[in-house]
């Protein structure tokens, strides 16, 4: 099995999450890869609940190699370097503990990567939603993976439209690749972009497995959704600040389509007998949207969540962005992170 003791190392960061990691641990120990091929390092951020407590009863009761690392509250990439140092495994792999791994999951990354001709620099995997999620957290999904709203600016949808980088909640790494970049970046919001970014600039291969799933529980509300993608879109500037590469034409059309809805609405209060015609056309593209997610979940309760959802995905994005573009750029102020204090409320 080469130098390495395993072939993946399963890490996750986790802040005050007992109440949702047990299910991501199920999940690892029913692996249907033998569990002598990984070990899970489960990576506190300082919890104040009692995460600890329960990780260490795992421990005492699962077959899985599984290890508890603590540090003081650094964030989630300052965890998943901790957990990197520490891995004996050849691949490093990330997963969120928000999420539950598929049973096929790191069976699924064995098998391609035993495909390759060459070894991959890096690799991930996408994200689905499992049938007893909420419809809150399958119109979520919906809007974060349909290519119709962002899925294909993110990678996430088939006809990906820009170039795709594997995200924390599902990504793996060479640990050779890891000690040569270094890893994550203090980046409170897209460090996982730019550290993939700095894999893809090595040169070598990073592939997408396709049946790696994971399932992403996600925000529970549309008010901490709106809050997550405003910083998602405060983030691609902060990336396009540390390396123009990472800024392409398509991350810039959810601002667009913010700016030109307002734009819609103000001159249908102004001219309502003909622009009025936009609202209602945009109205059916919801409603559409609705029936298509009541299709793809077979769930009827979706329908009444996906017209609230898709546009809060793309005004809260471009809100963001435009809110950092014009601070970072025009007033040439430093870093700026979004929603800090509430950003869990």
């Amino acid at each position: 099995m080469s130098s390495y003791q395993y072939i993946f190392s399963v890490i996750v960061p986790t802040y005050n999450r007992s109440n949702e990691i047990s299910e991501l641990l199920n999940s690892l120990a029913n692996q249907t890869l033998d569990d002598s091929f990984f070990e899970v390092i489960i990576v506190d951020d300082g919890s104040t609940d009692d995460t600890e407590k329960m990780v260490n009863r795992v421990i005492e009761n699962s077959s899985i190699n599984l290890r508890f690392l603590k540090q003081d509250h650094k964030g989630p990439g300052e965890a998943r370097n901790y957990g990197m140092k520490e891995a004996k495994g050849e691949y490093l792999l990330f997963i969120d503990s928000d999420c539950i791994a598929d049973e096929n999951w790191l069976t699924a990354y064995k098998i391609r990567l035993e495909q390759e001709e060459n070894k991959p620099a890096g690799f991930g995997g996408p994200d689905k939603v499992l049938p007893s999620f909420s419809p809150v957290q399958k119109a979520i999904d919906y809007s974060m993976t349909s290519f119709i709203t962002t899925g294909g600016i993110r990678g996430h949808s088939k006809k990906g439209i820009s170039k795709y980088y594997p995200r924390s909640f599902n990504m793996g790494v060479r640990k050779d690749v890891f000690e040569k970049i270094g890893g994550m970046g203090k980046l409170r919001h897209g460090q996982d972009i730019e550290f993939s970014h700095r894999i893809l600039s090595t040169g070598e291969h990073v592939i997408k497995v396709e049946d790696a799933i994971v399932y992403h529980k996600r925000r529970m509300s549309i008010k901490k959704f709106f809050r997550q993608v405003f910083n998602w879109g405060v983030a691609r500037i902060n990336l396009y600040k540390i390396d123009k590469g990472m800024l392409e034409f398509v991350h810039l059309l959810p601002s667009f389509g913010t700016l030109l809805s307002l734009a819609v609405i103000i001159l249908t209060l102004l001219y309502p007998k003909i622009f009025i015609w936009f609202i209602i056309f945009g109205l059916a593209v919801l409603m559409a949207m609705g029936i298509h997610g009541i299709i793809r979940y077979k769930d009827y309760r979706t329908f009444f969540y996906i017209p609230l959802i898709v546009p809060t995905q793309i005004f809260g994005y471009g809100l963001g962005f435009i809110t950092a573009f014009v601070r970072r750029i025009i007033l040439k102020q430093g870093e700026f992170t979004g929603f800090v204090k509430k950003y869990y409320k």
